[in-house]
């Protein structure tokens, strides 16, 4: 077809696309093979929904040779991917094509720069800017699409500096080519022995024959061998990291694989991966599981959600017998085949982690990547949150690295009768906060716990093993029933009426005033009340626009401190604390992280209280 000026569509990527694709072309330069793994990936996973598509709108259906065609050609020097997938309208070609990293560019460029050589390979498909690969061994690429149930087609076309073009253009048949202009120090990729060697690593498992022309023939280049299907003994653990890295997009090996075969009243295989590292896309970008669903072998959907939220973590297939293959996204979400193997599945990955839970440094690198992940279970799934207790793993101000629920309670102190907590934003600030005086006097350990799900789920685990979960921040009674380390030095001061005054002074910013004898370096302290939500969530309520919700903190103050001592005896000798209750306020505020209600007025009262100190 002849491409007129009226018929190309010109579209600029954008400044920032341009040094991505930068980013893309020469810092992966070394794992340029695994850009015909990325386009083989795409053109199968078009070929899968087509299928899909097809169940319930039969006039959808594949070509009864549905392949995966690479057809290289030296003398042009092109290299061509063909699929008859679902193909895409131009709109699709504009959006997929045209919009560089969805999940965050700017992210993915900066990723991209600043890591080691090695680690480059497995940012690909965590940012899912796999096509884009292509320029690695391409200096143009066109892609010309033409959607199922269309007659039209469409060309995007690029040479990755910064803009594409749209034209219209022509199709016998449904699905997407995509033609590679070789560069001149890649024409081992114009190699048809070559090729077949890069797909027998990269993509052997996929289940949709793919061939490579040679010789004018199209010769079969993978053996599309379902491995769910066979035994465990059958497969090696080479097979299982290319299937899962070919599954997932990923370069790093799984951190746990699970393969059975489920028999009885319900029938089906798995296969599952546990992610060695955690992916760059946030895992709360789609709270969705993407386990894969087939039927009989046919892939037939990713959002059956065969896996709770909070193990979205999980890469596999489940393959079932149990299911019509005709099966509609509505049937799926009411058959109770479904919710059957869903339950079983999930109690097999909770096995798995408890297993391997007894493996304290492996569960320590499963724990960081995914352990604020499991926690939500904790939150929102009232029929597994007692199997996800024992998994879970924290801090703690007492012993280095992780520790369980179960150790904690292994190490409580005589007429110690809770597990204490203290939750917040950052690990390091905690170990440091002066909530944890008393208990540190006393040797009394504290979980520190940093992650943002970490203020909600004490409330629905409530206890583990007969001991009630407490906020330290609200445990503050607790403290008088447990015997007392040494001693703190002074003698206490009466401080009634300054707690008095102290009230007075800050009516409407704390609903109580009151001493404490939990502190030991620090004059003050925050603490909520008894009734309502500990300061963590006080604090996540407030960001969220909340507040109105939430009753104001209680002010504790430490009668032995030289500060409080000394403002109780200006009160008795009839100086005014008014002024020094809001610092007070600020001080204990600033302790747990926050900022002075009033920044400037702080500032004001600090460099008054040190020019009278000065004078």
């Amino acid at each position: 077809m002849t491409e007129t000026a009226t018929q190309v569509e010109r579209h600029g990527f954008g400044a920032e696309v341009g040094r991505l694709l930068d980013l893309v072309v020469h810092s992966l330069y070394s794992e340029r093979e695994i850009f015909l793994r990325e386009l083989v990936a795409n053109a199968a996973d078009a070929i899968d929904r087509r299928r899909f598509e097809s169940l319930t709108h039969p006039a959808l259906a594949l070509p009864e040779a549905g392949t995966i065609r690479i057809l290289p050609h030296k003398p042009d020097r092109t290299l061509t991917i063909a699929d008859c997938g679902l193909g895409m309208s131009r709109e699709e070609l504009v959006d997929h094509l045209g919009t560089i990293a969805r999940s965050g560019t700017r992210a993915f460029g900066q990723k991209l720069a600043d890591a080691k050589p090695e680690e480059r390979p497995s940012l690909i498909g965590q940012f899912g800017v796999g096509f884009y690969s292509a320029f690695m061994v391409a200096d143009r690429v066109e892609v010309t699409s033409r959607k199922v149930g269309s007659d039209e087609a469409w060309t995007w076309a690029s040479a990755g500096e910064g803009e594409f073009t749209i034209a219209p253009a022509s199709r016998e048949e449904p699905g997407t080519d995509v033609v590679l202009h070789i560069k001149a120090d890649a024409e081992e990729y114009l190699d048809p022995l070559r090729l077949e060697t890069i797909v027998r690593k990269w993509a052997d498992h996929i289940t949709i024959p793919i061939t490579i022309e040679r010789d004018g023939k199209d010769v079969p280049a993978n053996e599309g061998t379902a491995l769910w299907r066979k035994s465990r003994g059958e497969v090696t653990e080479a097979a299982y990291q290319e299937f899962y890295r070919h599954l997932g997009h990923l370069f790093d090996s799984p951190w746990a694989t699970i393969h059975w075969h489920a028999e009885g009243a319900l029938e089906f295989s798995a296969l599952l991966f546990i992610p060695g590292s955690r992916p760059f896309e946030p895992v709360d970008h789609d709270r969705a599981s993407k386990v894969r669903l087939h039927v009989r072998r046919m892939f037939i959907t990713d959002e059956a959600e065969l896996l709770p939220s909070w193990l979205r973590f999980v890469q596999g297939v489940v393959d079932t017998e149990d299911l019509p293959l005709n099966v509609s996204r509505e049937m799926l979400q009411a058959t109770p085949v479904l919710a059957r193997i869903r339950r079983t599945v999930t109690n097999r990955v909770l096995t798995e982690l408890r297993t391997r839970a007894k493996e304290a440094e492996a569960y320590a690198g499963f724990w960081e990547n995914f352990g604020a992940v499991l926690k939500e279970g904790v939150w929102e799934d009232s029929e597994h949150r007692k199997d996800l207790a024992p998994l879970l793993r924290f801090r703690s101000s007492a012993v280095e690295g992780w520790t369980s629920l179960e150790d904690y309670i292994g190490r409580m102190k005589d007429g110690q009768e809770a597990i204490y907590i203290l939750a917040g934003d950052d690990t390091a600030a905690l170990a440091r906060s002066a909530q944890l005086e008393g208990f540190r006097a006393r040797g009394i350990e504290v979980l520190l716990l940093a992650d943002p799900i970490d203020a909600f789920w004490p409330e629905r685990l409530e206890e583990f093993d007969g001991k009630p979960i407490r906020s330290i921040t609200q445990g503050a009674a607790d403290l008088s029933k447990l015997p007392a380390g040494e001693t703190p030095a002074g003698e206490p001061a009466d401080v009634t009426a300054l707690v008095a005054a102290l009230k007075t002074a800050l009516d409407k910013d704390v609903s109580e005033v009151r001493a404490t004898d939990r502190l030991v370096e620090s004059a003050v302290v925050l603490a909520a009340g008894t009734a309502g939500p500990d300061l963590q969530m006080q604090r996540l309520l407030r960001r969220a626009g909340r507040a109105g919700f939430v009753a104001p903190p209680v002010l504790e103050i430490n009668p032995r401190h030289p500060l409080i001592v000394t403002l109780a005896e200006k009160l008795a000798a009839g100086g005014d604390v008014a002024g020094a209750g809001e610092l007070l306020l600020d001080l204990a505020r600033i302790q747990d992280g926050e900022l002075p209600r009033d920044p400037a007025g702080f500032a004001r009262r600090i460099e008054a209280a040190l020019s009278g100190a000065a004078g």
